[in-house]
């Protein structure tokens, strides 16, 4: 199994410049190099940035590391980013007390040189290793796009957001009109590839970072648009239609199309603590059946706000 080869990146925190330089040059080769002279530098590079790993000095004025540590593993953003602690300490409280806190390891000062190399080294060849099961553990093995349980936990961390702003989103639900008589027609494994294709043009759709198309299960799909309104939405299923009729794909006993096509169902609202996440799926998912009730290959907006 190969797994994705990127160059990661590594924090060095430490409030001395002359031991931010020495141990960045020491780890150098293993990646990009990114410094920070505070606890609430590295908290925020962390936030906003994402490193692979963090070296985390134990000694630092107004945060220390323990702090820092504890600020990161409290945070669902950045808990996932193993740190080092780096301390001239020896005492093996203090080392227990770090490990305790999450820490995946403790380097002492002054630090040798290969020692920090190896450690480091192999501390990113497993977390390389866990975000890449993170990664096929969301990703529908057909398609290639996000699946069920990556949408239900993207739709939750979007909703508990909007909740918090009040702000509106949308969410599409969508299904391949009268894919039953398409596996009928052409076969299982021509089922199969036209499920791949349209997946692909569902992925090509989006351009915000927070929309997200998945496979919902089956020929079913479902987009979700935070910050999107009515007319966003509308646009959204017009590029989806205008992407999924581009493939071309024959489809000889649909009733809609003589290719595949989308029967859709729209829900813009505009979220509060009076609704619920599941809601929202039902009024897309009653809206998806009125659109099929009135001839397929359509999108119908519910009118539920």
């Amino acid at each position: 199994m190969t797994l994705p080869d990127s160059k990661p990146k590594i924090l060095v925190v430490d409030d001395e410049p002359i031991n931010v330089d020495v141990l960045g040059g020491v780890l150098s080769s293993l990646g990009e190099i990114i410094t920070a002279n505070s606890g609430r530098a590295a908290i925020e590079i962390c936030e906003t940035n994402k490193p692979d790993i963090v070296l985390l000095d134990v000694m630092m004025p107004q945060m220390d590391g323990y702090e820092v540590c504890a600020a990161l593993k409290a945070n669902d953003g950045t808990r996932d980013i193993p740190v080092i602690f780096v301390t001239a300490l020896a005492d093996e409280t203090d080392e227990a007390r770090g490990i305790e806190m999450g820490a995946i390891d403790y380097l002492t000062k002054p630090v040798n040189a290969i020692i920090a190399i190896a450690r480091v080294r192999n501390h990113l060849e497993l977390k390389k290793y866990r975000d890449y099961l993170t990664k096929i553990a969301f990703i529908d093995g057909l398609t290639g796009i996000p699946n069920r349980r990556r949408f239900e936990e993207h739709f939750a961390a979007e909703w508990q957001r909007a909740r918090r702003a009040e702000t509106t989103m949308s969410l599409i639900l969508m299904d391949i009109d009268q894919f039953k008589i398409y596996n009928d027609t052409y076969g299982h494994q021509s089922g199969d590839s036209c499920l791949t294709l349209v997946g692909q043009a569902l992925a090509k759709s989006t351009q915000r970072p927070g929309d997200m198309v998945a496979r919902y299960g089956g020929e079913e799909f479902v987009a979700v648009l935070p910050d999107t309104g009515k007319d966003g939405v509308i646009k959204m299923a017009q590029t989806i239609q205008k992407n999924v009729a581009a493939l071309q794909i024959p489809h000889e006993g649909s009733s809609a199309s003589d290719f595949v096509t989308f029967s859709m169902g729209l829900v813009t609202w505009k979220i509060t603590g009076e609704n619920e996440p599941k809601m929202m799926v039902e009024a897309a998912d009653k809206a998806l059946y009125q659109a099929k009730e009135d001839g397929r290959n359509r999108y119908l907006l519910s009118p539920t706000d």
